[in-house]
C-alpha cells in the first residue's frame, strides 16, 4: 500500500476558496425586501422594537453580502498559545523551555491540529463527540497501522547503536545525604552541629538519602557547581554545597563508575528501539506530507 493511500489528496497549491460574489443573489435581495417590509409595519405599530429589529437587519444583511470564508488549510499559532506552552512546560515554573524545546512543542501541537482536521475530513468524528486530541489520535493510529518497517541490516543497527550507545550504558552513579535547602549561614551552623553530633532531631528527620543517582542527572536538578563539588568531596565527609535551590549540608556516600554496554549484549533491545524510532520517523514524514498543504501562521 502506498504511503499516501491513507490520506485525502490535498488541494492543488494554486487552488483557493471561492470568493463571495460582490452582488447578492435574487433570493438574498427578496429576503432583504421582506425584512424591510416587516420592519416598517413593526415600527409603525411599536416604536420600541425599532432598535432591536434594525440591529438584526444590519447584521443579517452583512452576513448575506459578506459571508465568512474559512481557510481550513491555515493554522495560526497565537501568542496566547505560545505563552500557554511556555507556562505548562514546568508545573513548578522553575524552568522555561529553550527555543529548540519550544519549537518541538509547537511542532507537536501543529501536527496534532493537522491530524485533527484530516481526521474530520475522513469522517472520523461522525457520531463521536470527543475532543480534538481524540480525533487526532484516531488518525495517528491509522497512520501507524499503514507503516511497514523492514528489519534493519546489521550495519544499520550497529551504526544506530554507536550513535545511541549512552542509552544502553550503565551510567556513573552516586549516593549522598542531603539536608533541605537554606541560606549559607544556616547551612554552616548545621554543618558544625552535624560534625559535633549535636544536630537536632528535626534536622536528622529532614536529611534525606539519595541512592544510586545517575551523575548526568545532577546538573539539571541541582546545578553544575553542586555536581562538581559533590564529585570532588571525599567519601564520608560532610561539607556545605550550593544548589539551584539554596545551600545544603552534603555527604558523599558512594561513587560507582559507569559501564559501557556491548552491542552483542543489547542487540535485541537495540533492534526494538530502532524499530520504534523508525516507525515514528516515518509517521512524522506522513504528517509532514500533509503539512505541505497547510499554511501555519505565527502571531508576533
Amino acid at each position: 500500500m502506498s504511503d499516501n493511500s491513507l490520506f485525502i489528496q490535498p488541494a492543488a497549491a494554486n487552488d483557493s476558496p471561492p470568493r463571495p460574489s460582490a452582488k447578492p443573489s435574487a433570493g438574498a435581495m427578496a429576503s432583504l425586501r421582506v425584512v424591510a417590509s416587516t420592519l416598517g409595519r413593526l415600527v409603525r405599530r411599536e416604536p420600541l422594537v425599532h432598535f432591536a429589529v434594525l440591529g438584526a437587519l444590519i447584521f443579517g444583511a452583512d452576513a448575506l453580502l459578506h459571508p465568512a470564508v474559512k481557510d481550513e488549510h491555515a493554522i495560526t499559532v497565537t501568542k496566547a498559545q505560545r505563552q500557554a506552552f511556555i507556562d505548562n512546560f514546568d508545573e513548578d515554573k522553575a524552568r522555561i523551555p529553550s527555543d529548540a524545546q519550544l519549537k518541538k512543542i509547537i511542532d507537536s501541537w501543529v501536527a496534532s491540529e493537522i491530524l485533527y482536521r484530516e481526521g474530520k475530513a475522513l469522517g472520523l468524528d461522525r457520531g463521536d463527540d470527543m475532543i480534538r486530541d481524540r480525533i487526532a489520535y484516531k488518525l495517528q493510529l491509522l497512520i501507524f497501522d499503514q507503516i511497514s518497517v523492514p528489519q534493519p541490516t546489521q550495519e544499520q543497527l550497529r551504526t544506530w547503536f554507536a550513535d545511541n550507545h549512552e542509552r544502553f550504558d550503565e551510567p556513573q552513579r552516586v549516593g549522598f545525604y542531603l539536608t533541605p535547602p537554606t541560606d549559607e549561614a544556616t547551612a554552616r551552623r548545621q554543618l558544625e552541629d552535624i560534625q559535633t553530633q549535636h544536630e537536632s532531631a528535626e534536622l536528622q528527620k529532614q536529611t534525606r538519602a539519595v541512592l544510586a543517582r545517575p551523575v548526568v542527572s545532577l546538573a539539571p536538578a541541582f546545578g553544575a557547581g553542586f555536581r562538581d563539588g559533590l564529585l570532588a568531596s571525599p567519601i564520608g565527609q560532610w561539607s556545605v554545597l550550593q544548589s539551584k535551590d539554596g545551600w545544603h549540608v552534603v555527604r558523599l556516600d558512594s561513587l560507582r563508575e559507569g559501564v559501557p554496554a556491548s552491542f552483542e549484549s543489547v542487540r535485541e533491545e537495540a533492534a526494538r528501539l530502532w524499530h520504534t524510532e523508525e516507525t515514528r520517523k516515518r509517521a512524522w514524514e506522513a504528517v509532514n506530507r500533509l503539512k505541505t498543504s497547510y499554511t501555519v501562521r505565527y502571531e508576533q
